[in-house]
């Protein structure tokens, strides 16, 4: 039998009364002493605090509007079929020593009140603390619960805000905590109101956010922006952090003083801009305007027209079907240009003039072999070795200039057409066809994949620590939290790695499947005939194979990664024939690329 190794894969989601009655005994509970585990810190001192209650009737639909010149805020929703009531919780200590720790506290004023179109909430200061020399000081947190399809507007000078799922429209500003929400607007009926279902503005600390359905403004002063799925048009904003975004139905406009960029999908025209970040696109849908002050930008795949700077960086754009402009002062660009297949097999088109140009670095393109368009190359400084062509591309070599002109050459490809230019000051001009290297695109899409899916699944992981430490402080509270705090997150994760495996496929023409569990799916695999030519030349060794298992568990070798090409022949002819029981993914089935290694030894 013949020894061969098999398959070795690699890869890289109650009545309103009676709480009104209750609410109006607790409003007269003494302050009390006591030590705050709450507001650790390593040597803790004693510290006085008062807690004040109280429940309010609400209708549905309604608004929550809370203001405080200081705290931190924690919106929850109240159980399903629990009566329309907004019920608050106010937790506030001092450093004060007694016994003006006390006056100070019976001094804090607290307003909570219905309005016609729901509940007002205040907190302040005593006025007489904020006039002292020498204040004590003070730590006050806000527990709300509020109906599920309830709209929130928070405003704290200071403090951190954190919300559950809410129903209605969000806007929620703190002046320098951290941002942290559920899903918001998610009713949905707010997703084409014209304005932002979501506001949030912090003045330093972190926003992260679930889903949200409609528009979205997020704003911070330096911390980062993260957030997963919004169906509508969003502006986010950070004076320094990154900003990522896993996808985004609407048009965006993306800026960070420093931070990287990333976006899983984009499904309209995107502006992103860093002043020195990493860029990183799945797919984009629409146009794309990015500029980086220094860090690279990659694209994996493109519909619509770009337009790409950066002054110091790589460009890699992966599957670039619309016009381009991409320049870069000092990294080199890697372009694969395919525009969407013509009608019957005939020639695909640039959807414009499309330039790519570096100040000092390389060039490398690769086109379809049916692209019809006109090419201008050009080297400012160099020989007539620094542009190269595959050797069926009819690519011509302008006559030298004078001593320091620069090399120029031109192409008219199947009839001629848009006009793409290179240009490069001093690297070289690399141009070939799609199907010369195979391998190499196959490992960049792999590669930015799994680079936007490990960053994505950080905001996943943030907000499943977040949720599960909400839930501690749900459970904590008077009332029972919703269930959706207790639930196991476990389904969620699951659904979030089949949108990024969507994903995957999308950029790499199929999924990454383990070698061992995609074996155990084969339903006919025979091993491949040891060719008597190679074995009376004493011809052995590995033959490495890059393979698809498409929908219908057929088997394509896409490269001869290794391997002697009498062996590779005999390798392909086997895998041809192999036939797997097909993969699905959210009820559907999917493709499957991966490699496979045979070993071919003489006995």
């Amino acid at each position: 039998m013949l020894p061969f190794s098999p398959i070795r894969f690699s890869t890289r989601r109650k009545p309103a009364a009676f709480f009104l009655l209750a609410a109006s005994l607790l409003f007269a509970l003494p302050a009390r002493t006591t030590p705050a585990a709450e507001f650790a810190s390593p040597n803790p001192a004693p510290r006085s605090f008062l807690d004040r209650n109280g429940v309010l009737p609400a209708q549905d639909g309604g608004k929550l509007r809370l203001t405080a010149d200081l705290g931190s805020v924690r919106i929850f929703s109240l159980a399903p079929g629990e009566a329309p009531v907004v019920r608050y919780s106010v937790h506030i200590e001092t450093s004060a020593p007694e016994p003006q720790a006390q006056q100070l506290l019976s001094q804090y004023s607290l307003k909570a009140e219905s309005t016609p179109d729901g509940v007002r909430i205040e907190g302040a200061l005593p006025l007489k603390n904020r006039r002292d020399s020498s204040p004590a000081q003070f730590w006050v947190r806000f527990d709300v619960f509020v109906p599920r399809n309830f709209s929130v507007e928070v405003l704290t000078a200071g403090g951190d805000i954190e919300t559950q799922d809410i129903g209605g429209m969000a806007r929620l500003v703190t002046g320098g905590g951290s941002i942290r929400c559920g899903q918001l607007a998610s009713s949905g009926k707010f997703a084409s109101s014209g304005k932002p279902a979501a506001y949030l503005e912090t003045q330093g600390g972190h926003i992260t956010i679930g889903d949200v359905a409609g528009e979205l403004y997020a704003s911070t002063g330096g911390g980062h922006v993260q957030v997963r799925e919004i169906s509508g048009n969003a502006t986010l904003h950070s004076g320094g952090g990154h900003i990522r975004a896993a996808r985004i139905g609407g048009q965006a406009d993306l800026s960070t003083g420093g931070g990287n960029i990333t976006v899983g999908q984009a499904g309209a025209a995107v502006s992103v801009h860093t002043a020195g970040g990493q860029i990183d696109f799945g797919e984009a849908r629409g146009s794309v305007q990015a500029r980086t002050g220094g860090g690279g930008i990659r694209v994996a795949s493109a519909s619509g027209p770009l337009q790409i700077e950066t002054s110091g960086g790589s460009i890699c754009l992966t599957r670039i079907a619309g016009s381009v402009s991409a320049s870069t002062s000092n990294g080199a660009i890697t372009a694969f240009i395919n525009p969407d297949a013509a009608p019957a097999g005939g020639a695909v088109q640039l959807a414009g003039d499309s330039l790519l140009s570096s100040r000092s670095g390389d060039l490398r393109v690769y086109l379809p072999r049916n692209l019809a368009a006109n090419i201008e190359a050009e080297v400012a400084n160099g020989g007539a070795d620094r542009i190269q062509a595959d050797p069926s591309l009819p690519l011509t070599l302008l006559p030298e200039g004078p001593a320091g002109s620069p090399l120029r050459a031109t192409a008219s490809l199947n009839g001629g057409g848009a006009l793409l230019r290179l240009r490069t000051g001093g690297g070289n001009i690399r141009l070939q066809y799609l199907d010369s290297d195979i391998a190499l695109r196959q490992s960049l899409l792999r590669e930015q994949a799994q680079r936007i899916e490990e960053r994505m699944l950080e905001i996943h992981r943030e907000m499943a620590a977040r949720m599960s430490g909400f839930q501690q402080a749900g459970l904590q509270q008077p009332a029972t939290p919703s269930p959706a705090l207790a639930q196991d997150d476990s389904s969620d994760l699951g659904a979030w790695m089949a949108f990024w495996r969507e994903v995957e496929e999308k950029l790499r023409g199929g999924i990454g499947a383990d070698p061992t569990e995609l074996q155990k799916r084969a339903v006919f695999a025979p091993p491949p005939v040891y060719p008597p030519l190679a074995q009376k030349a004493g011809i052995q060794g590995a033959v490495r194979l890059a393979i698809r298992v498409d929908k219908n568990g057929n088997t394509e070798v896409l490269k001869i990664l290794e391997g002697e090409p009498v062996l590779a022949d005999a390798a392909i002819a086997a895998v041809k024939q192999w036939r797997y029981r097909p993969q699905r993914l959210n009820g559907g089935a999917v493709n499957l690329i991966s490699e496979v290694t045979f070993t071919f030894v003489l006995h």
